[in-house]
């Protein structure tokens, strides 16, 4: 009886601790909803709100007028899906080849994609801006997508996945029945694959969706993306906060989309590996 008492307890404090921290990430976005809904004034007051208001409509108006933000909308989307498909598709095709085929010099390759791990990212702009002058890619969007169609991460993250997730075996009858290497990819690993793709293809999305560093670099102010537009917002000698709050709001939404798509695909993963376990 007292175990069953215990384990009820138990329980109920899972649930508290589990929805203090649901509340506690979710607070951000909320206060960005509010924020966006208010006035500059009223944010600026000792207590602000803590309910939305009247204006976000308003502040959206505000947001289309001061950026170019249905522009910088569609870039970002465009540079985003077209970084998100070539990362998983590459990182999918070179895990597999590091995790399951036999070649030379597998290992001092693998090697070599770790070590482009820990070189930062900066290091390399002044070489790249200088390749992407001499093609004429300067202020196009194919000078975003191009330097990040190739991930490091997602190619030993996919690796390592398909290591423990698809077994030789399966491989082994494939070939026997004489498929090609092609047809294995899209036949076996791909579906064994799907949950470790779509939780590299969320992150992949949202990094690159709110990358600034390398956009405000290649790209103009008339074509720009999400991140960069959004600093045009709240101008003028007292930045107008619940602009760029409104604005927050509305370049965070497609992130919300994208985790609500792929979502379900996610935590099938998790699941997975956890019965596995």
């Amino acid at each position: 009886m007292s175990a069953h008492v215990s384990a009820r307890r138990g329980g109920r404090l899972t649930y508290a601790v589990l929805i203090c921290a649901v509340l506690l990430s979710a607070f951000p976005l909320y206060w960005t909803l509010v924020a966006a809904s208010r006035s500059n004034a009223e944010l600026a007051r000792p207590v602000p709100a803590l309910l939305p208001g009247p204006r976000l409509l308003d502040n959206l108006q505000a947001v289309l007028d001061e950026a170019a933000i249905g522009t910088a909308l569609l870039n970002s989307l465009i540079v985003s899906t077209a970084i998100t498909v070539g990362t998983v598709l590459c990182s999918t095709l070179a895990g597999f080849a590091f995790a399951k085929l036999r070649f030379r010099g597998r290992g001092a390759l693998l090697g070599a994609v770790v070590a482009s791990m820990m070189i930062p990212p900066q290091l390399g702009v002044i070489p790249l801006f200088m390749l992407i002058v001499k093609l004429h890619w300067v202020n196009q969007l194919q000078a975003v997508v191009l330097p990040g169609l190739v991930s490091a991460f997602g190619v030993f993250f996919m690796r390592q996945f398909l290591v423990q997730s698809l077994p030789d075996e399966l491989i082994e009858a494939a070939r026997v029945d004489g498929a090609s290497h092609a047809r294995i990819f899209w036949s076996i690993v791909v579906p064994i694959a799907r949950p470790a793709m779509a939780v590299l293809g969320l992150l992949t999305f949202m990094t690159a969706w709110n990358d600034f560093f390398w956009p405000i670099v290649a790209l103009s102010s008339q074509e720009p993306t999400v991140q960069v537009a959004l600093r045009q917002l709240g101008g003028g000698y007292v930045h107008d906060q619940s602009v760029i709050m409104a604005g927050t709001l509305l370049g965070t939404l497609p992130v919300l989309l994208v985790f609500g798509l792929l979502g379900r695909q996610i935590v099938g993963g998790i699941m997975q590996g956890a019965v596995k376990g």
